[in-house]
């Protein structure tokens, strides 16, 4: 199994007014291709700057990000767009969804960066609600569904363009039980039989336990998961 994601020396810090906010400390992580990762730890420990670094929604303040090879640490602005657009899909705890447009719209925007026709676009996005099980509820709006079926959605979005990586930042935190379980079981689906690199934040144990491998934040640093119970 290869490594697809290697961080090294990772350091974040935010300026706030005359305040330096140190986030994260020299992280060093690998990431294997086909790995399910979840990073936990307490709100503050550094996990979502962490997951957004890896997904390239932030640039960090020392150290080295390589994901399949590439510096992404390194890209600017338009090449770094580029590169999330093709590589990464992303599913947040508020789904984010545009509350104007039906599932299947909703699921297409990504490709809307392509050169994929309408037709491509539109098959695309059946092909992708259908794998998460929602291909009866393509002309329903995010208010036509329940919470399960709009992060299921989200999913769907998130992986319309085949991306090597799936971040996911709290994507249960916002469900009921029965629905994150539904959620949390389409993600293991999504990294063993379709070989998704998943990394997850999450603060819940169980699902947590659906991952292949926990690691635990604290103050911005990894720390083991007996250092983490102290």
């Amino acid at each position: 199994m290869s490594t697809l994601i290697e961080v090294r020396d990772l350091s974040k810090v935010y300026i706030r007014g005359k305040q330096k906010v140190e986030v994260l400390h020299h992280i060093d992580l690998d990431v294997q291709q086909g790995d399910f990762l979840a990073l936990m730890g307490p709100s503050g420990s550094g996990k979502t700057t962490l997951l957004n670094l890896m997904g390239g929604l932030d640039a960090p303040t020392g150290g080295a990000i390589t994901v399949g090879g590439e510096r992404i640490d390194q890209l600017g602005g338009a090449a770094l767009a580029k590169w999330r657009a093709s590589t990464v899909g992303f599913v947040f705890q508020f789904y984010n969804l545009m509350p104007m447009l039906s599932a299947q719209r909703n699921v297409e925007l990504p490709l809307l960066l392509t050169k994929l026709s309408a037709a491509e676009r539109k098959k695309r996005a059946a092909i992708a609600l259908q794998l998460v099980g929602l291909a009866d509820r393509a002309a329903h709006k995010p208010t036509e569904l329940s919470g399960g079926q709009q992060q299921r959605v989200s999913i769907a979005r998130a992986i319309v363009s085949d991306p090597t990586l799936l971040v996911c930042d709290e994507p249960t935190g916002d469900l009921d039980r029965q629905s994150a379980e539904d959620v949390l079981t389409l993600l293991q689906a999504l990294n063993r039989e379709h070989g998704k690199t998943i990394v997850m934040v999450t603060h819940d144990p169980r699902a947590a336990a659906r991952a292949s491998r926990t690691l635990h934040l604290d103050k911005g640093t990894l720390v083991s998961a007996a250092e983490a119970m102290a």
